[in-house]
This record gives structure tokens, C-alpha cells and sequence, in this order.
């Protein structure tokens, strides 16, 4: 299933493959949304993509967010994000990301989403690298933490919104990321703990 549709919005699919493991994520429980199978036999194509959009129009927004990290396909995120602008340029594209594009890249992607992304969602998930670790195992160990701080910085500079989300379990400090949050200068957003994605 490359789109599927919750509430108002049509998300989009277009990788399993993920830096993280973290221990809420859907992914440790199965690949059932709403209905839809989100396992992909291969990684769809630019074309792909846009065809499975269809007329955008018909939702709030599109948000790049399937079963897995969506920037690590940065350029097809750019290439179907420039399709959308350009036939549809007032339907609003949100990327749901863990903040490790800069780390995974080994350097700044953050311009390339200038013009394209309305807004940047981002998982911060915990409210230090120690506790980031424990809960997210990320490829990149602690280096991944700081990285997303710095992600999040730099995509003030091209996203009119960037919010920092994190899942309201029992292991995350809420009032201390919250206050990471309004340190940064973005929005905070509590996902409630369930097993789907959104």
C-alpha cells in the first residue's frame, strides 16, 4: 500500500526501511493501519507515488509518513513534493521524519525542502540522548539525539511550521520535552500511545 488515507489527510508509504527501532512503533507490533497493509514488496517509484495520489485536492494535506523513515528516500520526497507544488500548489505536504536526514547524509538537507514543505514533523521522542537510546535504538547511537536538535534548528530556516512530537508513554519526560520544544522555538505536539500510525 503505497497512499492510504487517515482522517482527512493521504499519507504516503514509500519505504520499510527505517534508523530506528524504537519501542512503541507500530513496526514491533505489525503493518496494519486503518485497514491497509503498509509492508511493500519494493520501494515504489517517483512515478509510482504520484500515481497512487491521485487528485490531492480531495484531502487537507499530504503527509510523506508510511512504515518506515521517509527521508531516507530524500530525492524522490523532493521530486513527488515539486509534482504536488506545481499541479496542486495550494494542497499543504507535511513529512513525518525522526530527524536524522544531516546525520545520515553527513550534511545539511534542509534547504532542499524550501517552497516544497509546509510542515516538518518531527519524532523527538525523549528528552536526552541517554533516554533516546534506550527507547529508540538508533543506528547512530547518542549522535543521533543531538542531530535531531540540530535538524530541527535548520529546518526553521525553510518550513513555515516544524513541530516536535513525542509519544505520551511512561518512559518520556513530557514537561521536559515540552520545554526542549519551546526552547527550540517550534510547536509541541503529544501523540497518543496506540498502535497505528499517524
Amino acid at each position: 500500500m503505497i497512499s492510504y488515507k487517515l482522517g482527512d489527510s493521504l499519507y504516503l508509504n514509500i519505504t520499510n526501511r527505517c534508523t530506528n527501532n524504537c519501542e512503541f512503533c507500530i513496526r514491533q507490533y505489525g503493518a496494519d493501519v486503518g485497514g491497509c497493509n503498509l509492508i511493500l514488496d519494493k520501494e515504489p517509484t517517483t512515478k509510482e507515488i504520484i500515481d497512487a495520489i491521485g487528485d490531492p485536492t480531495e484531502y487537507k494535506e499530504v503527509v510523506f509518513c508510511g512504515y518506515g523513515e521517509p527521508l531516507l528516500r530524500i530525492q524522490v520526497v523532493v521530486d513527488v513534493a515539486k509534482h504536488l507544488k506545481k499541479n496542486y500548489p495550494n494542497v499543504p505536504i507535511r513529512i513525518n521524519t525522526n530527524g536524522q536526514a544531516n546525520l545520515i547524509y553527513g550534511e545539511d538537507v534542509t534547504p532542499h525542502f524550501e517552497g516544497l514543505v509546509d510542515v516538518i514533523s518531527v519524532s523527538l521522542n525523549a528528552e536526552n540522548a541517554e533516554k533516546y537510546n534506550e527507547i529508540c535504538h538508533p543506528e547512530h547511537g547518542e549522535d543521533a539525539f543531538y542531530s535531531i536538535l540540530e535538524f530541527i534548528r535548520k529546518s526553521k530556516n525553510y518550513v513555515p511550521k516544524v513541530v516536535v512530537s513525542v509519544v505520551d508513554i511512561p518512559e518520556i519526560d513530557i514537561d521536559k520535552c515540552r520545554k526542549l520544544a519551546e526552547e527550540l522555538g517550534v510547536e509541541f505536539r503529544v501523540r497518543r500511545y496506540e498502535k497505528k500510525i499517524g
